[in-house]
């Protein structure tokens, strides 16, 4: 049986909105804590995919329905699949999905209620920003069924100091969402009643900035982001290329002289 099927058949595993720049993209398998199963996988990959290439969409939020905003991966179809090849494959797509987050040119925001653990935990910290409620609860908990979790340690310790990655991925212990704030692995946390508010404020933020110089803040930001960090000149090479790019752009152009001559910010190009 595929582990979907208690799922409502006629919603969509991922819910997509659309306001002015922002998508908004929501995890819809609430009755299975909107685990990872092979079909969201797919699913959430179509709708980044999609989103990433949208003229109109400038950022991207993660949001999810029900109680969690991801449980990690389905594990009744996990072991319903015992075969290595078929691990394999499922972890490949999961890691495939993280990587897109890193690459799309829109900066995307996590917005968590609930628990977010093992690859829902993972899938928080390869966002690029995020809000939580303070309800909110984090855990890479595999090492508790036995199974250490390989693949949430690629984002923790990309973005915990390592002493706090390794106690996450070695205890399997919970940490609420002021501890999470204070670690890195979220922005902040709010009350959860404010935090769709919250995520919407900060997602129009960002969409009110030039598209031209959020990819490249995001691009350079990643970049210098990579495991092992960058050498300081090699950092300060990358920055200084990037930023003499970006002066090109009839955005920076028009911004700088409207802030010369105190004229109100242009609206902005995209180019």
């Amino acid at each position: 049986m595929n582990s979907d099927q208690s799922d409502s058949v006629e919603e969509p595993s991922v819910l997509r909105t659309d306001d002015d720049g922002v998508v908004t993209l929501t995890l819809n398998r609430p009755a299975r804590f909107n685990a990872l199963s092979s079909a969201m996988l797919a699913a959430l990959q179509e709708a980044l995919e999609a989103s990433s290439t949208d003229p109109a969409c400038s950022v991207i939020v993660l949001a999810a329905r029900g109680r969690a905003f991801c449980a990690g991966h389905d594990l009744r179809e996990m072991r319903a699949n015992p075969a290595e090849s078929w691990q394999r494959e499922l972890f490949m797509r999961c890691s495939r999905l993280m990587m897109t987050i890193a690459e799309v040119t829109q900066p995307v925001i996590a917005a968590v209620h609930g628990v977010a653990t093992a690859a829902g935990c993972q899938l928080v910290a390869a966002c690029d920003l995020a809000i939580a409620g303070r309800s909110a609860s984090f855990a890479t908990s595999g090492i508790n069924l036995g199974l250490f979790c390989s693949t949430p340690a690629v984002e923790l310790t990309r973005c915990l100091a390592p002493k706090h990655a390794a106690e996450m991925l070695l205890t399997g212990e919970f940490i609420d969402a002021e501890q999470a704030a204070a670690r890195g692995l979220v922005n902040r946390c709010v009350d959860d009643n404010r935090l769709m508010q919250e995520v919407h404020l900060l997602a129009a933020q960002l969409a009110s900035k030039s598209r031209i110089a959020l990819t490249s803040g995001k691009r350079l930001l990643r970049q210098l982001q990579q495991k092992g960090g960058t050498p300081v000149d090699s950092a300060y090479l990358l920055a200084s290329a990037n930023m003499a790019k970006d002066m090109q752009s009839f955005d920076a152009r028009a911004g700088i002289d409207a802030f010369i001559s105190k004229q109100p910010m242009p609206s902005w190009s995209n180019r």
